[in-house]
């Protein structure tokens, strides 16, 4: 690439990024949910309705925990993706969406109403397994961190959509039966069912194509949208040859060897490969976050603040100030790189949920207002440092460390364990928030001590290489130093018989 300078600007690229722009709409959904089920249960019509108690129980638990049971089931049949393909799974998944929101949006009880959130949840991780499949294959590698690392971006732009459609209902909507929260509820379709009109018009992986052994299509995928449109660019030759000998051995999953999961750990090097990808989708979900998303306004409502609508907007700015963050630090794990980021970011989460427990612990003993700010800004600080590093790698780091042929089982571990992280977290912390209180910040601030040491040990750095190039990374003796070891190149130079001048690396070390 250094010799052969390609336009990030350029046709093609441009229309790749469009291609991944809507892609990005599938993230909203679980934003949106997090976001719109912790802001209506804040609403007396909604809890009024459905019998739930005004403070944190079991049931409130289990009406927020079965969106993590619809994820971890539909875990179970991510293999689809190889199967028929990334973007006929997320229209799937899209068109899934929908009939759960109806369902949702309609219940006149209180299963239904859990019947309908366990099916939006079980498409909606079918279509947000197989987006971030698409957009890791589909990103060029030099801008992989970057464009993949926006889709989770989103997430917030849902949580602001929910927090914001729920506020304004609220204002204007509380007196006119239950339309203060239904009608959020239906806006829960919008964005995927922009998806679900314009993925089918989208072109395929070319990573699945070569698995299909449909290279000319892929080849052509790689010219339009890597390459500007340029036949001859040596990017083209290069990626083909290295999906094509990836992909040589070991295809993508069918459906007749989708309960084979040795592949995920039949050598040294893949075992390694499956152990970050659950190691990160639990830390992903067991950082603290899930229970700040979910449970704002009961944190916030522990140190003193009662007044729905000041929760309501307390809601929405901390879902403003998570998507700056994020989007700001997309960027950044493909200058800094992954590792760096994620354990920067980890010491701000100790930092932070740290005081947050502190001055939670001061507001209680002394009912000082001082106490009840400092705690609330802090809470927003974990956020901010949790989104710069964590959110945009959630979905892209536990794609990237599987080989081609590992990735739609991988994501499909990936969500089962995220599932079960995210259940334990939305069943247990209303019930801990009840009875502890601030220790349930101590609690992660051990936790997250120890996610730091094990992440410093055993994860890879994955900047600027290609999917496969990764695949040497993991046959070394130490995957960790051979990542953030330095590489030297050792070129040759040629005369052409015109007399020009051209490189060509024999060596790379």
């Amino acid at each position: 690439m250094s010799k052969h300078k390609i336009s990030a600007w350029g046709y093609g690229h441009l229309r790749l990024y469009l291609l991944c722009g809507i892609c990005f709409l599938n993230s909203t959904m679980s934003g949106f949910d997090s976001s719109l089920m912790g802001s209506i249960n804040t609403l007396p019509n909604y809890t009024n309705y459905y019998g739930l108690p005004s403070n944190g129980t079991a049931s409130t638990g289990i009406v927020f925990a079965i969106f993590s049971v619809g994820q971890m089931c539909a875990a179970l049949f991510v293999w689809v993706a190889d199967w028929q393909g990334r973007k006929r799974f997320i229209f799937i998944g899209t068109i899934g969406v929908i009939v759960g929101t109806c369902i949702t949006a309609t219940a006149k009880n209180l299963p239904t109403f859990i019947g309908g959130r366990f099916l939006l949840s079980f498409f909606a991780t079918c279509a947000c397994s197989a987006s971030p499949l698409y957009l890791v294959e589909v990103a060029p590698a030099q801008y992989r961190g970057t464009l993949a690392g926006l889709y989770n971006t989103f997430y917030f732009i849902g949580s602001i959509l929910a927090t914001s459609s729920v506020y304004g209902a609220h204002k204007h909507l509380s007196h006119n039966g239950n339309l203060d929260w239904r009608l959020p509820l239906w806006l829960q379709m919008a964005c995927p069912g922009l998806v679900s009109i314009a993925i089918l018009f989208f072109p395929e992986s070319p990573r699945w194509l070569v698995a299909k052994d449909r290279h000319e299509e892929a080849r052509a995928f790689l010219v339009k949208y890597h390459a500007n449109g340029d036949p001859d660019h040596p990017i083209v030759k290069l990626e083909m040859q290295e999906m094509i000998e990836s992909l040589r051995d070991d295809g993508v999953t069918e459906w007749k060897n989708f309960f084979d999961l040795r592949v995920l750990f039949k050598t040294p090097a893949r075992r390694y490969r499956t152990m970050l990808n659950l190691t990160f989708a639990w830390f992903g979900q067991f950082s603290g976050n899930n229970v700040i998303s979910y449970y704002l306004p009961y944190l916030i409502a522990n140190v003193g603040i009662h007044d729905t609508d000041t929760k309501l907007l307390m809601n929405i700015i901390y879902a403003l100030v998570g998507w700056i963050f994020s989007t700001a630090g997309t960027r950044f794990h493909d200058i800094i790189g992954r590792r760096k980021m994620l354990l920067g970011s980890c010491a701000g989460m100790i930092i932070a949920l740290a005081i947050t427990a502190g001055t939670a612990a001061g507001y209680v003993k002394t009912g000082s207002d001082a106490s009840s700010s400092a705690s609330i800004a802090f809470i927003y600080i974990f956020g901010a440092v949790f989104a710069w590093a964590w959110t945009s790698m959630q979905p892209i780091y536990p794609a990237e460390v599987m080989s081609n042929d590992m990735r739609a089982k991988g994501m499909g571990t990936y969500k089962l364990m995220g599932g079960a992280a995210g259940f334990l977290n939305t069943f247990v912390a209303p019930i801990a928030l009840s009875n502890i209180g601030y220790w349930f910040y101590v609690f992660f601030v051990f936790w997250d001590l120890f996610e730091f040491a094990f992440m410093y040990f055993f994860f890879v750095e994955t900047k600027g290489l290609t999917l496969e190039e990764m695949d040497d990374i993991f046959e070394s003796k130490n995957p960790r130093k051979a990542s953030t070891a330095v590489k030297k190149m050792k070129y040759t130079s040629f005369i052409g018989a015109d007399g020009t001048k051209r490189e060509e690396v024999i060596e790379v070390a």
